[in-house]
């Protein structure tokens, strides 16, 4: 009989444990929902950004870019082999 009155508190304790951390956790969802809802409320809004006009790349740049890489690349290739 004894061993059947261990299991019983140990899964009253285990019960009690899980019981706790839920309700623990719970109350932290809530608690930072809450805080979440708050700072929301009072926070100033973010500044917007000043609105630049961006200017596009030309053509030649890009092409000036690529050719810049590919030599790079082609050096550490030959730098590098295996």
């Amino acid at each position: 009989m004894q061993d059947f009155e261990l299991l019983e508190e140990g899964l009253a304790l285990m019960g009690l444990g899980m019981g706790f951390v839920f309700v623990f956790l719970t109350v932290l969802v809530i608690t930072v929902t809450l805080m979440s809802l708050i700072l929301r409320r009072f926070a100033p809004e973010p500044a917007k950004p000043a609105a630049s006009p961006s200017a596009p790349v030309p053509a030649r740049q890009d092409d000036e870019l690529m050719a810049v890489i590919g030599a790079a690349l082609h050096r550490y290739r030959q730098r590098h082999r295996r």
